[in-house]
C-alpha cells in the first residue's frame, strides 16, 4: 500500500492497573485514507491479558473531542487527564482497559491524519461504488 494513504505512529501507552504501578506498553495508532472516519489503536499480544493482539477502531472525531473534554458513551471513551495526558478507556465484556497517552503524541498523530484527509473532506475519500459492489457480490 502506498505510504501516502496510511498514517501510522508508534506510541508508548501507560496501562493503568488496579495497583499503583502503571506498566508501559507499546501500541500503534493507524489511520487509512480508505477508511477516513476511523482511527485504529493496536496492542501487541505481549500487552494483553489474553496473549493475543488486540485492535480497537473508533472515530477520528472521538479522538479529537476526547483530547479537549470527556467524549464517548460506548466501548471507547476518551478524556483529558491533567495538562499533558489523555486517557483512553476500552470497554469490553471482559472488563475495562485504560491507557494514558501523551496528549502531544495524539495531537501530532491527528495533525498527520489531517494532512492526509482534512476534516470535513472524509466523504470525498469513500469508495461507495466499491462498497456497493462488494455488498451486491456477497448477495449472489
Amino acid at each position: 500500500m502506498p505510504a501516502d494513504t496510511v498514517v501510522e505512529q508508534a506510541v508508548r501507552a501507560r496501562m493503568i492497573a488496579s495497583a499503583p504501578k502503571m506498566e508501559l506498553v507499546p501500541a500503534t495508532l493507524r489511520y487509512e485514507r480508505k477508511d477516513p472516519f476511523a482511527v485504529q489503536m493496536a496492542f501487541p499480544a505481549s500487552a494483553t491479558l489474553a496473549g493475543a493482539a488486540v485492535a480497537w477502531t473508533f472515530s477520528r472525531e472521538l479522538l479529537e473531542a476526547g483530547i479537549a473534554a470527556p467524549a464517548g458513551l460506548g466501548d471507547v471513551r476518551i478524556r483529558p487527564y491533567g495538562d499533558d495526558r489523555t486517557v483512553l478507556e476500552f470497554h469490553a465484556r471482559e472488563g475495562i482497559a485504560m491507557v494514558h497517552l501523551r496528549t502531544s503524541e495524539l495531537r501530532r498523530f491527528l495533525g498527520r491524519t489531517e494532512t492526509l484527509v482534512p476534516g470535513g473532506c472524509e466523504r470525498q475519500h469513500l469508495d461507495l461504488d466499491q462498497d456497493v459492489s462488494q455488498l451486491l457480490g456477497d448477495a449472489y
